[in-house]
C-alpha cells in the first residue's frame, strides 16, 4: 500500500523540529543579540538545545517594549558551544529567512538599534 502524501505544512517543518523564543528587555541586550554582519541580518539565541549549521529554526520574538511578537524563520549560521573560551552564552544564531518576515525582522531590530549599530561593544557573537 501507498504511503499518503503528507500535507505541505508537514513537509516545511524545520529539521531540528523547535520553536526558538527569545524575549529582550532592554536596548543592550538587543545589542549584544543582533547579527548584522549575517546577510539579511540574524539574531543570537541562547538555548542548550543541539542545533547544525543549516538546520531551519522558527523564532518568536518579543522586543523592549513591543507587546507584539515577530515570527521569523530562518537557518542556524552560528554556534557557541557551552564552555565556550571568554565565558560567551551558549546558543545558536540564527540567519533571517530572505522574505518578508525576515526583512521585516531585520528593519525594525536596526530601527530599535539606531546608532547604536556603530558601537565597538562585545557581543554574543564577535
Amino acid at each position: 500500500m501507498a504511503e499518503a502524501p503528507k500535507p505541505a505544512a508537514a513537509m516545511a517543518a524545520p529539521r531540528a523540529g523547535g520553536v526558538l523564543s527569545l524575549s529582550i528587555k532592554e536596548k543592550a541586550g538587543l545589542f549584544a543579540a543582533y547579527m548584522p554582519f549575517v546577510k539579511g541580518g540574524g539574531i543570537f539565541i541562547p538555548t542548550a538545545k543541539a542545533y547544525s549549521i543549516g538546520d531551519e529554526v522558527f523564532m518568536l520574538l518579543q522586543l523592549m517594549d513591543d507587546p507584539a511578537r515577530i515570527a521569523v524563520s530562518g537557518k542556524v549560521s552560528w554556534i557557541t558551544p557551552a564552555g565556550a573560551h571568554g565565558n560567551r552564552t551558549q546558543g545558536v544564531g540564527v540567519q533571517f529567512s530572505d522574505n518578508e518576515a525576515g526583512h521585516q525582522a531585520r528593519n525594525k531590530i536596526e530601527a530599535m538599534l539606531g546608532g547604536a549599530l556603530q558601537s565597538n561593544r562585545t557581543t554574543h557573537t564577535m
